[in-house]
């Protein structure tokens, strides 16, 4: 018993002395001739001195130590500074916030906080709307008409639509765009919906993958949309029939198709405005992005304004194609067939195209244009 006390006893005057060697004060660390002050020690009156306004930094940190206000003032003036770096290989080098300006859709201040205001306020919620409003519009059509089947019966007698030439621009160029829209819309949208899920992370890595994926892809579209414009332009030229099937809406609420011919109205409009033109913006935008054009000069502003006009170009783009993609793959029956193997059937090209149709029974047109053999006939039970 008296040993337990013992034991008691001793270890309750260590942990005392535990407690009061921690309760002394250390010793204040060597700042190797440093002196430091509160930047409260200053006189109040030192804003009212001679020349307060005019002061360089050195003289302000001489009466109200740490305000470095001089400096800040002559960056956001756009003041340039010194840079080892020749002004031909970097024109900004030296100037660390841009002038002020005005983007549509922004305030008047420096060009970075406004192209930062037109990205987040309009660009990010407007784009993600539209594209939402276009998705909800093609899945109330599906679930109101489904895929358009033929009314007719197939005959067997298949006609070529597409050479393999054709198909290979087309499927290069819509592989190249379906990496670029995934991409582009994973780093635009992405923080709202895959952020919260992966975390910073992967979602880091995710992006920065992506990223050097678009930038790799972006070339390859470009290339391909040249090629599919020039393989298609002539039968996409606009006719008298065209005017019809749009004042007519294709017979989509009629239920009756409107004739055409290789390519409906619908299909022209997607070609000039969807290929061609915002193609054209998206790809030289892209490029300037990429820094692939030479000789021109790439600062801040040239790269904030081509980011605007390539965000924009690129919604209204993918907005228009996700119709297309849709109508050629389950919202019209044999249309994915025809971009994958070349035929269609007889039925299908009188029904959706009956005045291609008519040119080609009529010999103006060949029902095979490639070296390709056609496809057996298929035997209708």
């Amino acid at each position: 018993m008296k040993q337990a006390l013992a034991a008691v006893l001793l270890l309750a005057l260590g942990w005392g002395n535990l407690v009061l060697a921690q309760d002394k004060p250390t010793a204040p660390a060597e700042t190797g001739g440093i002196k430091s002050q509160n930047i409260m020690d200053v006189r109040p009156d030192a804003s009212s001195d001679p020349g307060y306004a005019q002061q360089s930094n050195a003289e302000r940190a001489k009466v109200q130590p740490g305000n470095n206000a001089p400096m800040w003032r002559q960056v956001g003036a756009g003041v340039t500074g010194y840079s080892s770096l020749p002004k031909t290989q970097a024109p900004e080098a030296g100037n660390l916030i841009q002038p002020f300006v005005q983007y549509p859709g922004s305030m008047f201040t420096n060009a970075g906080e406004a192209w930062r205001q037109v990205r987040n306020n309009w660009l990010i919620p407007y784009g993600g709307a539209l594209l939402l409003i276009v998705l909800g519009a093609i899945v109330l059509f599906y679930w109101r008409k489904g895929t358009l089947q033929l009314h007719g019966a197939q005959t067997g007698r298949k006609i070529e639509r597409f050479t393999p030439f054709e198909r290979s621009a087309h499927w290069a160029n819509a592989i190249a765009f379906t990496i670029l829209a995934v991409s582009g819309l994973v780093m635009a949208f992405g923080k709202f919906f895959i952020h919260p899920v992966i975390g910073g992370t992967l979602f880091g890595w995710l992006t920065y993958v992506l990223k050097n994926l678009h930038n790799f892809a972006g070339p390859v579209f470009a290339v391909s949309l040249v090629i599919v414009i020039i393989t298609f332009v002539r039968d996409n030229l606009p006719r008298k029939e065209d005017i019809t099937w749009l004042v007519k809406g294709g017979g989509l609420v009629s239920e009756h198709e409107i004739p055409s011919h290789r390519f409906n109205a619908g299909e022209k409009v997607l070609f000039w405005g969807g290929v061609f033109l915002l193609g054209l913006i998206v790809v030289g935008s892209g490029l300037v992005l990429d820094k692939l054009i030479p000789s021109l000069i790439y600062e801040r502003g040239t790269m904030q304004i081509a980011h605007m006009v390539h965000a924009v170009a690129t919604v209204l783009m993918m907005a228009m194609f996700m119709g297309h993609i849709y109508m050629g793959t389950v919202g019209m029956a044999g249309a994915y067939d025809a971009m994958k193997t070349g035929y269609v059937d007889e039925t299908w090209a009188k029904e959706h195209h009956e005045l291609w149709y008519d040119d080609i029974k009529a010999g103006k047109i060949p029902a095979q244009r490639s070296a390709e053999a056609a496809p057996a006939p298929t035997v209708q039970a």
